[in-house]
């Protein structure tokens, strides 16, 4: 069975683990902590990062460093997982939905204008598969109208727009290390990047339960104790230094799914040319991570039998996210701007193919056989 998913793994994970246990600082802010702290904001280039127990914790962080309050409107596709809108309702917000672009299944821009009201508080675009998000119209509405944007690029490690690393572009960026991403923290983990410096501190501070403790321990205070909202969202080190075997070979690891991208895309081009699906669409000026492949089909019920095929042929693939406005906690906590003309439509053709590092190219070249061999049957039963 070839599987949808598995965990990256490259082989100095377990060293720098063990490292991690005799320094005997396996709690939050160790040393691997450190070290990762410094790779991003080296690598990013961006003002803070601050290692989380997960992109959930991230965002949440993102909310509470805004001042999010009931009444506050937050705009974001529909098309995301439930993280995206969670953290902002928890703090009493009502979320806006906008349609998202059929070419890339990020939020439409063009869309974003026309749902701002006088609550509008903050902008969320979601990069999905990695695609960079139409980033200079989004902060060009932004900067207008006074908001804030935060960057869910849980999928967007490695990705640029026009040069800028995502999660570096707006005020704050919100990433993943969840075991589907391309780099992961023994499972779960999540990375806060803080762009504008009027929030730096202030992050510190929720990151460490709302104490000035971090203060403390760089001489900056006498003592620490509880000056704000917070909670516990530092990742523990031993998660840190599995991460950091990770991003030591972090260009590998991209490099090895771009291969495997390329080769889907390469060879699922005829069935593409011929009508049978529409693949990625990567726009001009950005770069992906090869976070996902996917495919989309004529409908619902091609996806369907497409999946079972491929299942019966030891091929693991998914469908992903139901939109949040169709869900029930949709329907209480949001409501939908504008007509919804792909989110829906668009988010029912859409299958993921198998992609993890170390995905063999024997392995992708016996999915793409078997997709063939389905539109095949599917041209001989009609």
């Amino acid at each position: 069975m070839i599987s949808f998913n598995e965990p990256c793994i490259t082989g100095k994970e377990e060293s720098f683990i063990l490292a991690s246990m005799l320094s005997k600082k396996i709690s939050g802010d160790g040393e691997f902590t450190k070290k990762c702290h410094n790779w991003f904001e080296r690598v990013l280039k961006c003002n803070k990062a601050l290692l989380t127990t997960s992109c959930t914790h991230a965002l949440e962080m993102a909310a509470i460093l805004l001042d999010i309050e009931e009444g506050d409107e937050i705009i974001m596709p529909s098309f995301t997982f439930v993280s995206t809108a969670n953290a902002f309702v928890l703090r009493g917000a009502k979320i806006v939905f906008v349609d998202v672009r059929k070419d890339t299944m990020n939020i439409d821009e063009s869309k974003i204008e026309s749902a701002i009201t006088n609550k509008t508080k903050a902008i969320v675009p979601v990069h999905y598969a990695g695609v960079p998000c139409e980033m200079d119209a989004i902060m060009e509405i932004a900067n207008r109208y006074g908001l804030f944007v935060v960057e869910d690029a849980a999928q967007g490690m490695m990705s640029t727009y026009k040069g800028k690393p995502l999660g570096t572009i707006g005020h704050l960026g919100a990433f993943s290390f969840h075991e589907t991403k391309n780099y992961t923290s023994a499972g779960e983990g999540g990375l806060l990047i803080v762009n504008d410096e009027r929030f730096t501190i202030r992050a510190e501070i929720i990151r460490e339960k709302g104490t000035d403790r971090s203060l403390f321990f760089r001489g900056m205070v006498d003592k620490y104790s509880w000056v704000d909202l917070g909670s516990s969202y530092l990742m523990n080190d031993i998660s840190a230094a599995y991460l950091w075997g990770q991003l030591n070979h972090a260009q590998t690891i991209n490099e090895d799914r771009l291969s495997s991208w390329s080769r889907y895309f390469n060879g699922l081009k005829l069935l593409e040319d011929t009508g049978f699906l529409d693949m990625p669409s990567i726009p001009e000026g950005c770069s992906h991570n090869a976070h996902m492949f996917y495919i989309k089909v004529k409908d619902i019920n091609v996806r369907t039998s497409l999946i079972d095929y491929l299942k019966k042929n030891e091929v693991l693939s998914v469908f992903h996210y139901v939109p949040l406005h169709s869900s029930t906690a949709g329907v209480r906590f949001s409501r939908f701007e504008g007509k919804d003309e792909f989110t829906t439509t668009q988010s029912e053709r859409l299958i993921r193919l198998p992609m993890y590092y170390g995905l063999t190219k024997d392995d992708v070249d016996y999915v793409i056989r078997k997709i063939h061999d389905f539109f095949t049957c599917e041209i001989t039963n009609e």
